[in-house]
């Protein structure tokens, strides 16, 4: 089965930068801090990073950046996908 490596990259893509938009949303909320600490405590590590204050900017430079490597990531994996699947 072949698949489109674009239509993987976008779909990869946005899949990564709507979690992190749910990571901006709980930043925003100011509940980013308690689900940190909770992950870090329910992992065993004691929590070591502070949350700084919501910025939309690097809210928007993060959402980007994410965006743009899942896209890469997910082309090159539908390409390598049709390279080495069975015809």
């Amino acid at each position: 089965m072949k698949t489109d490596p674009i239509r993987v990259g976008i779909i990869f893509g946005l899949v990564l930068a709507l979690f992190h938009a749910g990571w901006a949303a709980l930043v925003a909320a100011g509940w980013a801090q308690g689900v940190i600490d909770f992950v870090f405590w329910a992992h065993f590590i004691g929590p070591v990073y502070h949350v700084e204050p919501f910025a939309l900017g690097r809210a928007f430079a993060l959402l980007s950046f994410v965006f743009l490597t899942g896209l890469v990531i997910g082309t090159a994996g539908g390409w390598v996908w049709n390279r080495v699947a069975t015809r």
